[in-house]
């Protein structure tokens, strides 16, 4: 059966949207913390100007990668019902939305460590994950700085799991607010949280930039992106940097 032009519009008009808003909020967030770190840190990212010129073109077209899939998703949800995304709170016991939660945050986190540790191999480096490490430093223009394999690798995660696993539509929101946050504080080029929590119990399980900031400067340790769980588990967490 031939697909009607109205759907395809409507896929495409979809697909545009999500692209616009994943673009817009990279722009805002990043952009954010960036002028967080002229006022705290002047200087700090004093002749990294190309560089960063470079983080935000990457980023751009990461955004269009992120995008499209997530607009095709948010259009089969509302409108075929595809998806296991929900808004009524009580469609599912109260307690699986924290839980939903951490469920979506330790699978993100699980497959971006293992990716990553395959794309720090000699040859899957030079083609697709050089271009992330040519921030030297990072900068909070750097979180999706990404050879547009690598966004694929790790932006498609997300859409792929909202078929498998029901999640409420606040605590889809949520999951996207603390990738966006977690992903641009964590390659600022400084720590700004407070060493209390960055050096407490939680903060040993916690990555923030003290911790990614040593992948930048060894390359083959801290592969994780919320938790610290796996580099511990597999001997690959080498402790904080002093950024």
């Amino acid at each position: 059966m031939d697909t009607p032009p109205s759907v395809v519009v409507s896929v495409a008009l979809s697909a545009l949207a999500m692209t616009a808003i994943v673009a817009v909020r990279y722009l805002a967030t990043s952009g954010l913390f960036a002028g967080l770190t002229r006022k705290v840190r002047p200087g700090h990212y004093k002749g990294l100007e190309a560089q960063m010129r470079a983080e935000i073109a990457w980023s751009l077209v990461s955004c269009l990668i992120y995008g499209v899939p997530a607009g095709v998703v948010a259009w089969g949800w509302q409108q075929r019902g595809w998806t296991k995304i929900y808004t009524d709170p009580a469609a599912y016991p109260l307690w699986w939305l924290p839980l939903s939660l951490l469920a979506y945050l330790f699978l993100h986190d699980t497959w971006f460590y293992w990716t990553h540790r395959w794309m720090h191999r000699p040859a899957v480096f030079r083609r697709i994950h050089a271009i992330h490490h040519a921030s030297r430093p990072p900068t909070a223009w750097a979180a999706m700085n990404f050879h547009p394999v690598e966004a694929a690798l790790v932006g498609l995660l997300i859409p792929a799991l909202v078929f498998v696993i029901p999640i409420h539509v606040g605590m889809l929101g949520l999951v996207l607010l603390v990738m966006t946050v977690m992903g641009v504080t964590n390659h600022m080029g400084w720590e700004m949280f407070p060493a209390w929590l960055v050096h407490a119990r939680a903060g040993r399980w916690l990555i923030t930039a003290s911790h990614h900031h040593r992948h930048h400067e060894q390359y083959r340790c801290n592969y994780g992106l919320y938790f610290r769980f796996w580099d511990r588990l597999c001997g690959t967490d080498k402790g904080l940097s002093a950024p």
